[in-house]
């Protein structure tokens, strides 16, 4: 199976207006800035989007929120983008905020076949509505689901055409558990390799989890928030 695409726009074969997409990274780093920059360009709509946050309003995920590609946000923290304020406040996008590890674990528990969990946190406020509640060892939990995708797209530092993963430093994040929850997942790298060069031991993100890898381009890098003093 050849899992090597050219680039970002071959690598979205099959995506369709209305899917749910998984979007790896945390603040602007370890984004797949390609996947985001072609789904973009292909004027795709109406995607429930799930990632940490939703990038900030020219660049990451905020270029899809301008153009009005994401219907629905599934995330954890968006106080850097006033797109996104504007779209929640004025009722143009559906917003589901959850707390950070428990998003985390929903994605996590998607790619280990786990279809629920009990967790404490969100206990006793509106993320409790509507859900189970049990009391485990004298404390109250409420039921998460696991939340899968049509498509997961990450970004790694390096991978091999057999679609073995390696993340850089923080840009791990949410990449290697969104890896393992799509049913296509989509990786751009930011360099290729055979199969076979990397080290075993290295490897973060079995290829076994890829469908779809290609190395990506022009890399920004942008910091997300700049704070400076006198």
């Amino acid at each position: 199976m050849n899992k090597v695409f050219k680039n970002a726009k071959e690598a979205l074969a099959g995506l369709k207006d209305g899917m749910t997409v998984m979007f790896g990274g945390f603040g602007l780093c370890g984004i797949p800035e390609n996947s985001i920059d072609a789904i973009h360009e292909g004027g795709f709509s109406n995607f429930i989007c799930i990632s940490n946050n939703a990038g900030i309003d020219d660049f990451g995920l905020g270029k899809l929120l301008r153009k009005h590609q994401i219907k629905k946000m599934i995330a954890s923290y968006v106080g850097e983008n006033k797109e996104f304020e504007r779209q929640l406040l004025s009722g143009d996008l559906e917003v589901l905020l959850i707390p950070q590890g428990t998003l985390a674990e929903r994605i996590r528990a998607a790619g280990a076949g786990i279809p629920a969990f009990f967790v404490p946190a969100g206990y006793g406020t509106e993320v409790q509505v509507d859900k189970e509640v049990r009391e485990f060892n004298g404390k109250m939990h409420i039921l998460e689901h696991a939340l899968h995708s049509d498509f997961a797209f990450v970004k790694a530092w390096k991978g091999d055409t057999a679609g073995n993963l390696i993340y850089r430093h923080t840009a791990d994040n949410f990449n290697a558990m969104m890896a393992t929850a799509g049913k296509i997942t989509v990786a751009e790298v930011e360099e290729l390799v055979p199969a076979g060069s990397l080290d075993p031991n290295q490897i973060h993100t079995p290829g076994i989890y890829v469908q779809r890898i290609f190395q990506g381009i022009n890399y920004q890098k942008q910091i997300e928030f700049t704070t400076t003093s006198d």
